[in-house]
């Protein structure tokens, strides 16, 4: 299977490896070109959401939307992914990018990580119908990953739950995907 491209910014055109097997679902390039315009052009925004912005990108998958957030200009990103085989190819991604100085990939279970460094723009590609999503975001604020006030972008399942008490400042539909992006209220 070909992997992902970056679609802008310093690594624009690189080929991605995509993780063996059928247990990851790349994020389409259509629905991750629609996330980067929402980041950087979104009216809800006071600035660009990029530029030098601490990343985490959760179910990290091929790594392909931490990884197109450094090439548009993100200071630093974490990779969370817990299946072995997929970490690897997010390494071999980070490492073809000459990303190492800027990346962290993390080895952990997204619902049940190790304590962390906050971050101010989580990223999260979960795999759809099995509400991921809310449950993902709870144990990464309890364990310090999230910034109070940090902006979360996720794609899930068109048909599933976002986290209760959240106002989308951003929604968007593609297929059988849904975008969503919020701000993380300090302490929630």
């Amino acid at each position: 299977m070909i992997g992902p491209r970056i679609i802008a910014g310093a690594w624009r055109g690189k080929v991605l490896a995509a993780p063996p097997g059928l247990a990851t679902r790349p994020t389409a390039g259509r629905v991750r070109q629609a996330l980067f315009d929402m980041l950087r052009h979104a009216p809800w925004a006071e600035r660009d959401l990029l530029t030098d912005a601490i990343v985490l990108d959760v179910f990290a998958g091929s790594g392909a939307l931490g990884l197109e957030a450094l090439s548009r200009g993100a200071a630093r990103a974490g990779f969370i992914e817990s299946d072995a085989a997929t970490a690897a190819a997010i390494a071999a991604n980070i490492r073809a990018c000459k990303a190492e100085g800027r990346a962290r990939l993390i080895r952990a279970d997204a619902v049940n990580p190790p304590p962390g460094e906050p971050h101010d723009l989580i990223l999260l590609d979960p795999p759809y119908g099995q509400n991921l999503v809310p449950r993902a975001i709870a144990a990464l604020a309890a364990r310090g990953w999230i910034t109070p006030g940090a902006v979360i972008a996720a794609e899930l399942g068109r048909e599933e739950s976002l986290p209760e008490d959240i106002e989308p400042l951003g929604e968007r539909v593609h297929g059988v995907a849904r975008l969503a992006i919020w701000r993380q209220r300090p302490g929630g």
